[in-house]
């Protein structure tokens, strides 16, 4: 079967940030990236993105790493390690300093918010047109171009963005010197030879960004498919900054039936008494994320 991106391989990833254990949001975002990469036959990554040294917990990785494996989702190859990486990065943003694409900012985010009114701000330029001193700590941005970004999700339709008019010029390198997100996952993605990035929802508008960056290093596209995020009572993500509960792994069976349920996969009640591996193997054959199109939360 051929992958969402082309005539390649299909290729997928599970990146995990090792900031806690996992819990039923990142837990369902897994299982969608692994059914999906499993029923077009492809290969399934694990990435563990530890870059943000401050937020990393220790331990966290390796029960991340435990717990998938609890639940039967197994991947391909050896685990890759953003902090492992750091030489490609900063080869990267060399290449882009030379070629003129970055430039040093001292702008602070409640500095922003002061100046334009707004606690998220586009980006008005400052530091692009007068340069902080060279003694004073700085981030590095990136100088976005005015042109149309558009890509087709495979569930979200077809979504574009002007980074240069709605975003402004963002940041790939912190004042702490660690790389930004948005660029370490693009060099990540190219070197895994990924084909498909299957995540959550509220990744999608750093999509534009990482598209901007592919384009700048030469790289190729992907295919994209945002899934609907899991959220509480009050409308909130699940994640680590809510103290979302961490996974039940006693009963991992029953949570992988709950979370097919999540999915709008309508496993039959049967499967409610299957095994981790039974279950698994039904959901990869009846895998049907169309199920899924236009929504964005599921309570």
């Amino acid at each position: 079967m051929l992958s969402g991106s082309g005539s390649k391989r299909y290729i997928g990833r599970f990146a995990p940030s090792p900031t806690g254990p996992l819990h039923l949001g990142s837990l369902y975002t897994a299982l969608a990236s692994y059914l999906d990469a499993r029923s077009h036959r492809g290969l399934w990554l694990l990435r563990i993105d530890d870059l943000d040294t401050p937020r990393n917990v220790p331990g966290a990785a390796e029960q991340i790493i435990n717990e998938l494996q609890i639940f039967g989702l197994h991947w391909d190859g050896p685990i890759d390690y953003q902090s492992e990486k750091l030489a490609d990065y900063h080869h990267a943003i060399d290449r882009l300093l030379e070629e003129q694409r970055l430039y040093r900012c001292s702008c602070s985010r409640k500095s922003l918010a002061e100046a334009t009114h707004n606690q998220h701000p586009i980006y008005p330029g400052f530091c692009r047109v007068t340069p902080p001193d060279a003694n004073q700590p700085a981030a590095l941005r990136i100088k976005t171009d005015d042109l149309m970004l558009f890509f087709q999700d495979r569930l979200q339709g077809f979504i574009q963005q002007n980074l240069s008019r709605e975003l402004g010029d963002f940041i790939v390198q912190r004042k702490d010197r660690i790389v930004a997100y948005q660029l370490a996952v693009v060099i990540d993605d190219h070197q895994q030879n990924i084909t498909d990035v299957v995540r959550g929802y509220d990744l999608l508008d750093s999509t534009p960004r990482q598209i901007f960056i592919q384009r700048l290093l030469g790289y190729q596209r992907l295919s994209y498919m945002h899934v609907p995020i899991i959220v509480d009572e009050q409308g909130h993500k699940l994640s680590k900054q809510t103290h979302a509960q961490a996974v039940d792994t006693q009963r991992p069976a029953h949570t992988l039936f709950l979370l097919l349920k999540l999915l709008k996969q309508k496993p039959p009640a049967s499967l409610g008494k299957a095994n981790v591996t039974e279950i698994l193997d039904w959901a990869i054959a009846h895998w049907q994320p169309e199920n899924l199109k236009k929504v964005r939360a599921i309570h």
